[in-house]
């Protein structure tokens, strides 16, 4: 029998609204050869599912029916996508995970916390990543620089915002050994310095 394959390492990238996670996560899956993915919508049925979630229709979801549609949608993605890859060696980056619905659905629009903790290690089977970057910023100096958004949650007002990101902060101060925040308020070769230096501490890669 042949040597059992290595389990490939699983990074996600977090944060609020426009602080720059697409353009990070794209960069580091290329640096590393990784498989890159993002929720909602990583997968076909979630492409439907982000368009429930995330257009004007869905200004109408109660709260409860939307952290269901997220935990619907993280079931498909790593069913399909996350976890195929990582068993059979691949590295993956992963554009939102887990903390973007204890976030968004619990302290931003106020459900039961670990409820949507409870309903995301349904959802994925207990898979947590090796290493989660939060990219942090002031919501406010976010919005200026994204020159804002059309989505329902990069519409939600300020406050809203605020609630999310004391709530990612409060996630990675309770959990250091995964989470990693990083200061987003630089420019965007600053800010992957300091992730590339991050991924050589944390996972080996060059």
């Amino acid at each position: 029998m042949g040597a059992a394959t290595e389990r490939g390492r699983f990074v996600v990238f977090e944060g609020g609204e426009s602080v720059g996670k697409s353009t990070q996560a794209a960069w580091l899956a290329t640096r590393q050869g990784a498989e890159l993915t993002f929720e909602p919508g990583g997968t076909r049925l979630g492409q439907e599912l982000r368009r429930l979630l995330l257009d004007g229709a869905g200004a109408r979801l109660d709260i409860l029916s939307e952290a269901l549609l997220m935990a619907a949608d993280r079931a498909q993605h790593v069913a399909e996508t996350i976890r195929p890859a990582l068993e059979a060696g691949r590295d993956v980056v992963c554009d939102r995970y887990i903390g973007s619905s204890l976030a968004y659905q619990g302290y931003g629009r106020g459900l039961d916390v670990p409820l949507v903790r409870l309903l995301s290690e349904v959802a994925t089977g207990g898979l947590w990543p090796d290493l989660i970057v939060l990219l942090d910023m002031d919501p406010q100096r976010a919005r200026v620089r994204g020159a804002g958004g059309s989505d329902r949650f990069e519409a939600l007002g300020m406050d809203f915002h605020r609630r999310v990101r004391a709530g990612y902060l409060e996630l990675a101060s309770a959990d250091p050994a995964r989470w990693t925040v990083v200061d987003a308020d630089r420019s965007p070769a600053e800010v992957r310095d300091d992730i590339a230096a991050l991924a050589a501490e944390r996972l080996g890669w060059a």
